[in-house]
């Protein structure tokens, strides 16, 4: 049996308030980019934090990735999902919407939910840094790209990808919180949110 984890809103708010500052401080992001879907709801509650005074938003733009593939289980009404293989693209970045041709010498903070298997985060930091190189080459550039995460759960397991070294050892990772492998059930999956928070309610918080 997995050991479901219930997280309120009101959790993620607090753990997004408490990042804020050394998200800001030292990652200095201009542009956040959400991993869909569980990055939606955090970067854009981050966003409210970032915000200084005479400043402009930090724009948020949105990739799809999946990984996770659901499981049979014995109780239709309580699915089981676990991580799969391969990681599918069902969206990418539209810079229609946004002051920037590319993402050439820009502070970039991805943001996801939670930082599991990393397979998913492994991939979005290769094919974004991809982009980079092909657009900095178009532009004839030497202008360095900064890529930051933020995740609000780490699990402490073994994990299948890898990031960047430098981005490790620059500090350029940040987990609100680590936990062990769990699984965590966030408020946005939920279809009754009342029973959600009651089930949040009789648990220790992650």
């Amino acid at each position: 049996m997995v050991e479901k984890v219930y997280v309120t809103y009101n959790e993620v708010h607090k753990l997004c308030q408490a990042s804020a500052d050394q998200i800001l401080n030292e990652f200095k992001p201009n542009l956040m980019i959400a991993i869909g879907g569980g990055g939606y709801v955090p970067a854009r509650i981050l966003r409210s934090f970032l915000k200084r005074p005479s400043a402009p938003n930090i724009p948020i733009q949105a990739i799809g990735l999946s990984l996770y593939e659901q499981l049979p289980s014995s109780n239709p009404s309580n699915p089981v999902e676990t991580p799969g293989t391969k990681v599918t693209r069902t969206q990418w970045l539209d810079f229609s919407s946004l002051e920037m041709a590319n993402l050439v010498g820009k502070n970039i903070l991805i943001v996801d939910e939670v930082d599991d298997t990393r397979t998913t985060l492994e991939y979005a930091v290769r094919e974004l840094q991809k982009d980079v190189e092909e657009a900095a080459q178009q532009a004839g550039s030497n202008e360095r790209t900064h890529f930051s995460i933020f995740v609000l759960h780490n699990k402490d397991k073994t994990k299948k990808g890898h990031l960047p070294r430098a981005m490790m050892d620059e500090g350029k990772y940040l987990a609100a919180r680590t936990v062990t492998d769990v699984w965590i059930c966030y408020p946005w999956e939920a279809t009754d949110i009342d029973e959600h928070d009651t089930l949040a309610a009789s648990q220790a918080q992650y």
